[in-house]
């Protein structure tokens, strides 16, 4: 079998070339999953069981059709933050389980109406500018995590570490060839990590890792989870932020059929991904695991290695899982220095803004007419600024929207109420 044949979704490779096809996925998929654990608080060893275990939930519902690795969710990072931080994370579980019960619903509706109604709520430039917004809300982490010692201080230390983790990964994204292209998260981390090891040994200011953790870790074992609670609240935030995941799941499928060279839109069709999504996401809450996602890295290996097979996409998930159960790998993910995280925070939060921005420019929305700069512009003020809708609504309980979720809200208003402009409807 030469190295450049085509595997479609439903070929399975030879077991020689089946392990390392897979485990090439899990290496594009692992930096980010385990990022949004470790940034928001949850266990990293869940959100690889919640990704493997959704991933396999999801090839089941498409009909082992589609080939895509479903893995932790950066769009509802902001949403986690604030229902956490405001409620508990239980309730921000809640929160991701209702929006994954949520995709399901929709799911039903474009089975028996299409897609035509999402397009009139959310054009190009409302999705586009909530993207980067989404991204762009969560700057400041980046910059903090890049920045800042344990103590929450500014320090040297921890900017240097960051920066160095940061140019090799810009450096292994733009300039590395082949399978090492789809890594590049992966090749920061541990460049990253293995910097402020080498220099602990020199300066003690660097020392920041301790592998206590790992040698009291047990060698397997289930990894820790978590129950989730229910609040108006936290539903209402994740189900608007979903709104803005949903149509980035449509633009996932859609790559996915450009590069496959199968419209997944019919076949096994736009309401079963979705649904597939949704459930993965609400299954990932029961577990107390991040949302998840369709994963453009994962995407990214399939069109470089154009091996499309399901079975591929498969055996990553089952790896996943397997890692997940290995406790002293995960006590050693949690070693990883926050200064490292920090680093590739910086260029990943960024390119979520940067898709926001491409989103915007494929679609060629036009900025020389005022109701899309309006809209734009309203969008990005309420959701970088940190807009917040708050009042009470009985005894103890707000009702609160806030940043990414207030923003698409309004941006979705804005434009059903601006009329379009004379000259987009002579056009058509």
């Amino acid at each position: 079998m030469s190295h450049h044949e085509i595997l479609g979704p439903g070929d399975r490779p030879p077991l020689g070339r089946w392990i390392p096809l897979s485990i090439q996925h899990v290496f594009a998929m692992f930096g980010a999953t385990i990022l949004v654990p470790l940034l928001t608080g949850l266990s990293p060893a869940t959100a690889l069981f919640t990704a493997g275990t959704g991933t396999l939930l999801y090839i089941a519902i498409t009909g082992a059709k589609v080939p895509a690795f479903l893995g932790s969710s950066f769009a509802f990072i902001p949403a986690l933050f604030a229902i956490s931080s405001a409620y508990g994370m239980p309730y921000a579980l809640g929160g991701a389980f209702a929006a994954g019960i949520f995709y399901c619903v929709v799911a039903v509706i474009i089975k028996f109406t299409g897609t035509g109604w999402l397009d009139k709520a959310l054009p190009p430039v409302v999705i586009g500018s909530v993207i980067i917004v989404i991204g762009l809300n969560l700057a400041p982490t980046a910059m903090g995590m890049a920045m800042n010692n344990a103590a929450g201080k500014y320090s040297l230390v921890a900017f240097s570490i960051a920066v160095v983790t940061l140019i090799v990964t810009v450096v292994a994204n733009i300039f590395l060839k082949g399978f090492f292209s789809t890594i590049p998260i992966l090749i920061g981390l541990v460049s990253g990590y293995l910097f402020t090891l080498i220099m602990g040994l020199f300066f003690p200011a660097y020392n920041l890792i301790d592998f206590q953790g790992v040698r009291d870790a047990a060698w397997f074992g289930l990894p820790s989870f978590g129950i989730p609670k229910f609040n108006f609240v936290a539903v209402l935030t994740f189900i608007i932020v979903s709104l803005a995941t949903i149509c980035e799941h449509l633009g996932d499928t859609l790559v996915t059929s450009k590069v496959v060279g199968q419209d997944f839109y019919k076949d096994p069709g736009l309401h079963r991904t979705l649904t597939g999504d949704g459930l993965a996401t609400a299954w990932a809450a029961l577990w107390g695991g991040p949302p998840n996602t369709t994963y453009g890295e994962n995407i990214g290996v399939m069109a470089i290695t154009r091996v499309y097979s399901v079975w591929v996409i498969g055996g990553a998930a089952v790896t996943a899982v397997f890692l997940s159960l290995f406790q002293k790998f995960g006590a050693l993910i949690q070693t990883i220095p926050t200064p490292v995280m920090g680093g590739i925070s910086m260029l990943l939060f960024g390119i979520i803004a940067s898709s926001g921005l491409r989103t915007i420019v494929e679609s060629g929305v036009d900025y020389k007419d005022k109701r899309n700069l309006t809209i734009s512009s309203v969008i990005l003020v309420i959701g970088i600024g940190g807009g917040r809708l708050s009042f009470p609504v009985g005894e103890n309980v707000r009702f609160e929207l806030a940043g990414v979720a207030l923003a698409t809200v309004v941006g979705i208003l804005l434009n059903l109420i601006f009329p379009k402009s004379r000259a987009v409807i002579e056009e058509k």
